[in-house]
């Protein structure tokens, strides 16, 4: 769907659109594969994306935000887009009232407990699409099965710091948050 998506937006026949979800769950491999489980067995399916990015889980209690941006004829660069999307967490995260920030060469979102959003984009003839997922209220056995993103660091959630509001308000406020900065 996102690559049909980008593909019409990119030959002008389709307008840009920024999708939120909140998927059922599912373990997800970037354009590399690089599979980062810690058994023999996960408790979800297995899902190959070419988004970038290695390995890392997405489901329940998680806001997925996947903008379908033409970042050539908006005069985006790639990095400066990895920056807006991360500054729209970043923002969104600061007025919950929880202190995240970006990690120098490690893309997504991190709080000083550890990552609380993961970043993967694909950009193809000059339209960019994927996105991040945002960790609301997720369970941690999740991540426990694997080693997510590749990194050796603790994975939080906003429940963890702050009440959090409906998924539904969550993802609306962050899409607001998103297009600001465009």
């Amino acid at each position: 769907m996102l690559y049909e998506r980008a593909d019409a937006v990119a030959a002008g026949w389709a307008e840009e659109i920024i999708y939120s979800c909140e998927h059922e769950p599912v373990y997800t491999t970037g354009r590399r594969g690089i599979d980062n489980r810690l058994g023999p067995e996960l408790p979800a399916p297995v899902v190959h994306s070419d988004r970038g990015g290695e390995m890392t889980f997405h489901g329940t209690g998680q806001i997925m935000l996947y903008p379908v941006i033409h970042l050539r004829r908006r005069e985006i660069g790639v990095k400066q887009y990895v920056f807006l999307l991360e500054q729209s967490c970043i923002d969104l995260l600061k007025a919950l009232g929880v202190d995240a920030k970006r990690n120098c060469g490690f893309p997504g979102v991190w709080t000083g407990r550890g990552k609380i959003a993961a970043l993967g984009v694909r950009v193809s003839r000059g339209v960019a699409y994927h996105g991040m997922a945002l960790n609301v209220d997720v369970d941690p056995k999740w991540f426990a099965a694997i080693n997510p993103c590749g990194l050796q660091s603790g994975v939080v959630s906003v429940s963890g710091f702050v009440e959090p509001m409906p998924l539904s308000e969550l993802a609306e406020r962050w899409q607001c948050s998103f297009q600001s900065l465009l």
